[in-house]
């Protein structure tokens, strides 16, 4: 099968907004193909490779732009497939040099359209509207099997290409054969989201509220005097946190699943910021150190196995009773069964104040649907919103390609008159707001760096945004998590933006939000 194939679908699921288009395009790509070649397409087409990371990240892949491409289409996916192999495994004395030459000889054997696709999959951004979700759908449409049975397999599995191989070769009785096991981490389940506490009641019925804590998620398995513990990306992290294991190992249990939260607590009681648990949670090495100077506490808010039972099909209320019984509350997360939706309004309020991220509702009646954005999860969760101005625009590529949409964005600084960049967004951009905002810097152009055009700073925008982390990249030394666009604010001048002192103090603890996510003092 030629890579030139796999390119072209990717281009039209890309193209289209459809999401039965698009799994019609990628069930017709994948139908009728061998056991090896699937074993590639799936993880490629969800936007994953097959080995993982094969060691090249954005500095390589910006050392090899503007290789030359060819001019004749002869890869095929095995061959590309052999080289993401071969690249993963080159290491030692000199390694660098030759994982770039290996890549230079990789991206000149691919054709003008297979270049962009093969560096994105190598950045873990190939954005064709896509992911797991849709891919589920079309290798159940390709195999001819419910797609409801293959997003649980792959959920039970936390992998999407061992339910789709068994799907085309043992249809739907091969899946019903996925369990969960102890020692085989499974997707998570995700939530959607509610405005407040009174829309997260009125969609659901019989509501437990928990904090939601702004730490690692993380998925523990014991069996026995054996604890394995992995992040929300499933990668296993066990040794990072032997906080996580201790505590574990010290619950009445012979066999437990458990999901929950990982988090690094100031003295006070309240949480760091996000980026400083991900300090500890990340780390391999010098883990003693790192734990006397951070320690970490874990909070669980679900139960998924006990004891030879599995818990996933029973209701919630039953889980949270098994958490009660076997978790002491020092490590559960914070719980409330509100009568009404002003207790629900309180306690989300009061979750805030203790400086988490919000709420989450779920309905007590509903099951873990694992791997899925299930309607049974709602989040609460007020962002932090700012008017920030746009100081410069990057054009778009895709479906936006002719249009301006990465949005670089900056907070004023009172003592310059100048502006100090906080980061980047193309999120929350409708196609009106998008032509809208295309012809507006435009006109405000003043010089452009190959894709980047740089305006006056000028357009006042509304972002919305979870959290301010550390960032050596911006002069700043400060950015913005998770920034997307409300909305811009053309009768407000730049003069009138937020500044880089009230950014900094969110990201000190000094500001809480209101109920619309403007920053207010903690005082207030």
């Amino acid at each position: 099968m030629k890579l030139a194939e796999v390119v072209a679908t990717s281009q039209r699921v890309g193209s289209t907004r459809s999401r039965k288009d698009k799994t019609q395009l990628l069930a017709a790509l994948l139908q009728d193909r061998g056991h090896d070649t699937l074993q590639i397409l799936v993880p490629w087409l969800a936007g994953e490779l097959r080995q993982g990371r094969v060691g090249v990240g954005y500095a390589a892949l910006s050392a090899v732009r503007g290789t030359a491409p060819s001019e004749q289409t002869t890869l095929s996916v095995t061959d590309v497939d052999h080289a993401l192999t071969a690249l993963k495994g080159i290491a030692g004395k000199g390694s660098k040099a030759r994982r770039h030459d290996a890549l230079v000889q990789l991206l000149g054997l691919c054709t003008a359209p297979e270049q962009p696709f093969l560096m994105a999959l190598l950045a873990g951004e190939l954005r064709q509207g896509a992911l797991a979700g849709v891919m589920a759908e079309a290798v159940a449409e390709a195999a001819k099997v419910p797609a409801a049975e293959v997003r649980r397999a792959a959920m039970l599995t936390g992998d999407l290409v061992a339910p789709a191989l068994a799907a085309f070769t043992g249809g739907a009785e091969a899946l019903a054969g996925f369990r969960l096991e102890v020692g085989r981490a499974i997707q998570p389940m995700l939530a959607q989201t509610a405005e407040d506490a009174a829309d997260a009641m009125a969609r659901l019925q019989g509501v437990r509220l928990e904090a939601k804590l702004d730490g690692a998620r993380v998925q523990v398995h014991r069996s026995g005097d054996r604890v394995e513990v992995w992040s929300r990306h499933l990668r296993p992290v066990t040794r990072a946190v032997p906080e996580v294991v201790e505590a574990v190992l010290a619950l009445p249990v012979e066999e437990i699943v458990l999901d929950g939260e990982v988090l690094a607590l100031e003295p006070s009681g309240r949480p760091h910021a996000f980026q400083t648990t991900m300090r500890r949670f990340g780390r391999k090495l010098d883990v003693a150190a790192m734990r006397r100077e951070l320690p970490l506490s874990v909070f669980f808010f679900d139960a998924l196995h006990l004891d030879g039972t599995p818990l996933l099909d029973r209701p919630l209320s039953e889980r949270a009773q098994v958490l009660e019984e076997r978790v002491p509350e020092s490590a559960r997360v914070r719980t409330l069964v509100p009568k009404d939706a002003d207790e629900a309004h309180d306690f989300v309020q009061r979750t805030l104040d203790a400086g988490h991220e919000g709420v989450m509702a779920k309905a007590q009646a509903s099951s873990y649907e694992a791997g899925t954005r299930g309607a049974a999860w709602l989040k609460i969760k007020p962002a932090w919103t700012l008017e920030l101005v746009v100081l410069a625009v990057e054009w778009g590529s895709g479906r936006r390609k002719g249009w301006l949409s990465n949005l670089h964005l900056g907070a004023l600084d009172p003592g310059t008159g100048g502006f100090v960049m906080l980061g980047k967004t193309f999120k929350g951009l409708t196609d009106e707001l998008l032509a809208w905002q295309t012809e507006q810097l435009l006109a405000r152009e003043v010089r452009r760096d190959g894709h980047v055009v740089h305006v006056r700073p000028e357009l006042v925008v509304e972002i919305a945004f979870n959290d301010v982390q550390d960032s050596p990249r911006y002069p700043g030394g400060v950015a913005l998590r998770f920034a997307r666009v409300k909305g811009y604010r053309p009768d407000k001048p730049p003069s009138e933006a937020d500044t880089i002192e009230t950014v900094r103090a969110i990201h000190q603890g000094k500001l809480r939000k209101n109920a619309g996510g403007r920053p207010t003092s903690r005082d207030q």
